[in-house]
């Protein structure tokens, strides 16, 4: 069977399966296998896209190349390492009495089903599609974050749900905006909400429609990205939902809204004389960097913090996309890259800790090194990653990120020296004695499943020391496909 057609199916089919079958003892299993198959799968798409260049399904309705395929390969990775870390996990808050076996089921097929959205979002090739996928995956991750039924987690759900559907329907504007414009060159064909034919034509698109088009559509898309001032939904949905959701709206959602964005730019880019689009993003991702580094010092819940400091990374990468150029787009996608790891690696680092710990608290979180040294070690080589310590990969993009604005736009330079110098001394600050003070937690019924955060942290480790020669083509293609 086709890879491509094997990768949108394979969680949509076990999404089904583990709707009727999620409360078996062998439903995990069935969890961890098709996210395991879906990764199979995405990693031969794209072998066979790097080998045979882009390609077309489904008519012209879907559409893989060199920046998506990757993108793909990425969500299917995490996609698969969240869903082994997950099975310990949910089976302690069940042995908690958090869970119950409903609960389980509607986890285990709620997440099938939002890998499925994401990876349809990203292979579309109709915007339209593509907001249809964005809108599906907010239905699937409500129903996630509301999972333990807690009062916090029920308004933390309904916060999401309202906040995203407002930028969700400011997305919907843009596209209809963004179609007005296009029908006006294509005529009446079909195509005018297809990429591939309005990438050839963006340089007759109307530049005033355009301009007001792409507003929406960053503002839009930019609330699910965590853009400020439209962030507020996600420290919430981060501190009440489970661990593993954390991990993947973290490590996945983000990425896959920010990717509607940069496609939507290429659009705005061609139509529009100068730097409009860059700018506003610029604008944004400055501006959401310094606020998230401030709100970091405030916050005691250890997945609120780390929820900021997902939305301080997504500043700066949307900082390193509105600048551009083939500096700026490849540090942009080597950061999206090591955030989607490193931040799902300390997420799973940090729910191991809270169930040990009985709390999310970080006052009451201490002496993880002595309760569980891996767990422990984890979390600190983490924070280290996501600070941008050298060697890891970070270090590596957040340079080139200071470097290029250094040298085309000298005055973002102290602000955001700023805002990481700030997040740098919040997160270690509290992190440090998380991990090195006195405790006396207990053991969990169920072993951690500790592999995926090493396994992720290795690779960030490689990626500051080496990236692998196809990487470094796959980000050159991506970065020069930006312009």
């Amino acid at each position: 069977m086709d890879l491509f057609i094997l990768t949108l199916t394979i969680p949509l089919v076990a999404g089904i399966l583990l709707s009727f079958a999620g409360e078996r003892d062998w439903a995990p299993h069935i969890n961890v296998t098709a996210s395991a198959a879906t990764f199979l799968a995405a990693a031969g798409l794209t072998a066979e896209i790097v080998a045979n260049g882009p390609r077309f399904a489904f008519g012209e309705q879907f559409f893989i190349d060199s920046m998506n395929v990757f993108f793909v390969a990425l969500t299917a990775f995490v996609g698969m390492t969240t869903a082994i870390f997950s099975d310990p996990y949910m089976k302690n808050d069940r042995s908690h009495g958090k869970l119950t076996p409903g609960r389980l089921r509607l986890y285990k097929s709620m997440y099938q089903f939002f890998m499925c959205t994401m990876l349809v979002a990203l292979t579309t090739n109709n915007l339209g599609i593509l907001w249809v996928a964005m809108e599906a995956a907010t239905l699937t991750t409500v129903l996630l974050v509301s999972l333990y039924r807690t009062p916090a987690s029920l308004e933390a759900a309904w916060k999401y749900f309202i906040l995203c559907g407002v930028g969700i329907a400011q997305a919907l504007f843009g596209t209809i905006l963004l179609y007005f414009a296009a029908e006006r060159v294509l005529g009446e064909s079909g195509t005018a909400l297809l990429w591939t034919h309005l990438v050839g034509v963006k340089a007759f698109l109307d530049p005033n429609i355009m301009a007001i088009a792409f507003i929406f559509l960053l503002v839009g898309y930019g609330t699910k990205v965590g853009l400020a001032p439209m962030h507020n939904w996600l420290p919430d949905a981060h501190a009440e939902g489970p661990t593993p959701v954390s991990a993947v709206l973290s490590g996945l959602l983000l990425n896959v809204a920010l990717y509607a964005i940069l496609r939507c730019k290429v659009l705005a880019d061609g139509a529009i004389d100068g730097d409009f689009a860059g700018d506003l993003m610029i604008g944004f991702g400055l501006f959401t960097l310094l606020a998230a580094a401030f709100f970091l010092g405030r916050q005691r819940d250890v997945k609120r913090m780390f929820a900021y400091s997902s939305i301080e990374h997504m500043g700066l990468i949307t900082f390193a996309f509105g600048m551009g150029g083939a500096v700026g787009n490849f540090a942009g996608f080597l950061h999206m890259t090591m955030h989607s790891l490193i931040k799902s690696a300390i997420f799973f680092a940090v729910g191991h800790a809270a169930q040990k710990c009985g709390t999310q608290n970080m006052e009451d979180i201490r002496g993880l090194i002595r309760i569980n040294p891996l767990i422990g070690w984890g979390l600190m080589l983490g924070t280290l990653a996501i600070l941008g310590m050298p060697p890891f990969g970070i270090f590596a993009s957040e340079f080139m990120i200071l470097t290029h604005a250094m040298k085309y736009h000298p005055w973002t330079t102290p602000f955001l020296l700023l805002g990481l110098g700030v997040a740098f001394a919040a997160i270690f600050g509290k992190v440090h004695p998380m991990v090195f003070g006195e405790s006396e937690a207990k053991r969990l019924p169920h072993a951690p499943a500790i592999t995926p955060v090493f396994i992720h942290l290795g690779l960030a480790l490689m990626m500051g020391l080496w990236i692998p020669p196809y990487l470094t083509r796959w980000f050159h293609e991506a970065a020069r496909m930006l312009g």
